[in-house]
């Protein structure tokens, strides 16, 4: 009979898994570097500055969000262990004392007679899951605990680039802000100049209230950039969950034009490195594995109940060997009508499950989408910064002939002025897009799921029977 048992309780409806194809072409649009995919390698080894990387311990360590998807880990966690129970028999000790009166009015025999009854049983209570319903919801149960990993991982991944991100905007206002302090410096001294030319009748006042303006420009944006510095250090400190202290940096932007080298490797990498699809896939055998659980309900339910213990009207006869009794009672439930009940969670089962192939196909598709525009940016800004380079040196030129000139008495100061004007911003604009190429590996590492490389094997142990890829 237990061979019988065992080979039906092995029996499952749950449709065997199939990885829908990606939804996206084989290769990446852009491609800069060919080889093994940078989501191998983890934060630490990707950033090697050390004040960074702290940061980024200090934000895994402290970040409250980082926290609540930790939380939402250990709640799926034990919600996989409470489905994961009722395959186990049920053991209970149970204790009853009955007590009562009852009225008997019989030919010679009439009155009121206590009655008064009390047991010790062990109660035990299995339902044999014939069908596989009871194992569909604990896989279910588990893939959705898998889902809530790969999401905390997502979150811990975004969280990393969120602070790099940040620390870089640090830098570039470091650089900008050192930027504005020469260019401040040096305008004050071409204003000192213009008022003593002034005073002293050898320059007009027009030229002394430009040069005011220049400096008034170059004020006004040192103002700015502190205040946006101030901001940004904010905003660190929320995601680092602590105060943030970051010293002046030895390098600047400045140093990093060079083009790195950052493979992507191929698109059939996310789905084994990138946390939302892996999250996505597991979310789909979830859907599988409930599909499974519907289509057992309609068949017969068996359970299996037993009960051992002792009875007696009195308690000091409770545990005498007389007062022993025992109950076994195996039911059988075989839905007949419930209005539609069983066929309508099979048809949301269903529906849930397109619903989570959807989710899973459309998720791909975001991710190849993050990565093809991250390769974009870093291209096309790495060629922005070769030709803004090649301006400024243009800029820096014109600014020293437009000084020659007005000294020489060949122009007026107003070509020093829109000279200088050009010269500033365009030294500002030339570090930003310096920022946002470090940014664009940054966000190459984080949508191709870098960030976490131990983290991001495959967990064979946790793969259910009759599973299938294609």
């Amino acid at each position: 009979m237990l061979p019988v048992v065992l080979l039906l309780d092995a029996c499952s409806f749950a449709p065997a898994h199939v990885t829908p194809e990606p939804p996206v072409p084989p290769a990446y649009g852009e491609v800069i570097a060919r080889g093994p995919s940078i989501a191998r390698i983890g934060w630490h080894d990707f950033f090697p500055e050390p004040q960074l990387r702290t940061l980024i311990a200090q934000a895994l360590d402290h970040n409250r969000d980082l926290r609540v998807a930790a939380g939402r880990v250990a709640e799926t966690r034990a919600a996989y262990r409470i489905q994961g129970a009722p395959l186990y028999p049920q053991l209970d000790a149970v204790g009853t004392g009955t007590r009562g009166d009852s009225f008997i009015n019989l030919p010679g025999n009439a009155g009121t007679f206590e009655a008064r009854q009390l047991s010790a049983q062990l109660s035990a209570g299995w339902e044999i899951d014939f069908w596989g319903r009871l194992r569909n919801l604990r896989d279910a149960a588990r893939w959705q605990f898998l889902a809530s990993e790969e999401a905390r991982r997502a979150v811990a991944t975004g969280l990393v680039a969120q602070v790099a991100n940040g620390y870089l905007l640090e830098r570039e206002y470091e650089e900008r802000l050192a930027l504005a302090d020469r260019t401040i410096a040096t305008r004050e001294d071409s204003l000192r100049i213009m008022r003593r030319r002034y005073e002293t009748g050898a320059g007009s006042k027009l030229e002394m209230t430009q040069a005011q303006t220049l400096l008034a420009q170059a004020q006004t944006a040192q103002q700015a950039l502190g205040q946006d510095r101030a901001i940004n250090r904010n905003a660190l400190a929320l995601l680092v969950g602590a105060p943030v202290t970051i010293t002046p940096g030895p390098v600047g932007l400045a140093e990093a034009t060079s083009e790195a080298y950052l493979p992507a490797g191929l698109p059939s990498d996310l789905l084994v490195h990138r946390p939302d699809v892996l999250a996505a896939e597991h979310a789909l055998r979830a859907a599988d594995a409930n599909i499974g659980a519907a289509r057992a309900a309609f068949l017969p339910n068996i359970n299996l109940t037993g009960a051992f213990g002792t009875a007696s009207t009195e308690l000091d006869g409770l545990f005498e060997s007389s007062s022993r009794v025992w109950s076994f009672t195996p039911t059988i439930t075989l839905p007949i009508f419930n209005g539609g009940r069983n066929a309508a969670n099979l048809d949301l089962a269903k529906a849930r499950r397109e619903i989570a192939v959807a989710d899973y196909e459309r998720t791909i598709q975001g991710a190849f989408r993050d990565v093809s525009d991250a390769l974009v940016r870093r291209r096309k800004l790495a060629l922005q910064i070769g030709s803004m380079s090649q301006m400024l040196d243009a800029l820096q030129e014109r600014a020293r002939l437009a000084q020659l000139r007005f000294d020489y008495g060949r122009s007026a100061y107003l070509e020093v002025l829109d000279a200088q004007r050009d010269l500033f911003e365009t030294e500002q604009a030339l570090v930003q897009l310096r920022r946002a190429h470090f940014a664009s590996a940054v966000a190459l590492y984080a949508a191709l799921g870098g960030g976490f490389a131990d983290d991001a094997a495959p967990q064979d142990n946790t793969r259910p029977e009759g599973e299938q890829t294609r």
